[in-house]
């Protein structure tokens, strides 16, 4: 038997070979390099454009400024305490309820059970539906509970925190499973209860993970306009959210008002307010990237 796998092994090898050099292969693999290359040169002319445009009004008035009906004067303050208003929210309703209902469905719910399959499924499927759907989920929640006035920071952080709780549910089971189960049979082994190993041993060693998961989750977040638009999230703000039941808009709402605007100066300001997001986004990235690779743990 050795001597018949000595002998397939430089056929098997001529085959991988003969595969990844075959005519084929070299064509898929240059169509693949080739729509990557477009979509980066759109990518980069796309921001390169926008950054141009926006370079007149990226200055202090844009974050110190409230909107106007005067392009020279408007700026996007209130947009941006709304978004840290609305986003602050929304982590405060997303995040534990994510972590608590992950916990449960990978340390202690039956895979076996047809209902907590059911759940898992459905969980899955919800963290590709539109966000406008969460957005007429939340109004009919809040008309279902008497709610009149939807247009307040805590309506738009209930629309995104179930946009993005399905998001936080995957990537929390995905960082828990990467806890090796000898960590659980060991703390188990000496004695811990399976509630106190999950809290002094898996999440902690999990953290890191979970931390990148809700990073991004809330960056996507921060981009949404529709579900914000279908509640009544305004687009002619002058003053400074204060509290969960103030009126807010946020910086994806002001963009698209200036947008809708026949003036050139208010495009201009949109171009601003874009890259200013952007950079938002791209620094909420950064962060979840910076600890990924700072305190993942190797096993």
């Amino acid at each position: 038997m050795v001597t018949a796998y000595a002998s397939a092994q430089p056929s098997i090898r001529r085959r991988a070979r003969g595969g990844e050099q075959s005519l084929r292969s070299l064509v898929f693999l240059g169509l693949l390099w080739l729509s990557l290359l477009v979509a980066m040169i759109f990518l980069v002319v796309l921001i390169g454009s926008t950054l141009l445009e926006a370079l007149p009004r990226l200055d202090g008035r844009l974050v110190t400024e409230y909107s106007s009906s005067s392009p020279e004067r408007a700026g996007a303050r209130a947009a941006i305490l709304g978004s840290i208003w609305v986003i602050g929210t929304t982590a405060l309703l997303a995040i534990p309820l994510g972590i608590a209902a992950a916990i449960h469905l990978e340390e202690f719910a039956d895979p076996r059970n047809r209902f907590n399959r059911l759940i898992e499924v459905n969980v899955q499927n919800l963290s590709a539906v539109p966000s406008i759907v969460y957005g007429l989920l939340a109004l009919s929640a809040l008309s279902l509970v008497g709610v009149q006035n939807k247009n307040i920071v805590i309506a738009g952080a209930l629309a995104l925190g179930m946009l993005i709780l399905p998001v936080i549910i995957i990537s929390t089971r995905e960082a828990l499973r990467a806890v090796p189960e000898e960590i659980r049979h060991g703390s188990l082994a000496l004695g811990a209860t399976p509630i106190q190993t999950v809290w002094r041993q898996t999440l902690p060693a999990a953290v890191p993970g979970i931390a990148t998961g809700t990073i991004l989750a809330l960056s996507r977040a921060l981009g949404e306009a529709a579900p914000l638009l279908l509640l009544g999230g305004l687009v002619y703000v002058t003053y400074d959210p204060n509290g969960f039941l103030s009126g807010y808009t946020t910086m994806p709402i002001q963009i698209f008002n200036w947008t809708g605007r026949p003036q050139a100066e208010f495009h201009v300001l949109a171009a601003a307010a874009s890259i200013l997001l952007l950079g938002l986004l791209l620094a909420m990235n950064g962060l979840a990237i910076f600890i990924r690779n700072r305190y993942q743990q190797r096993w």
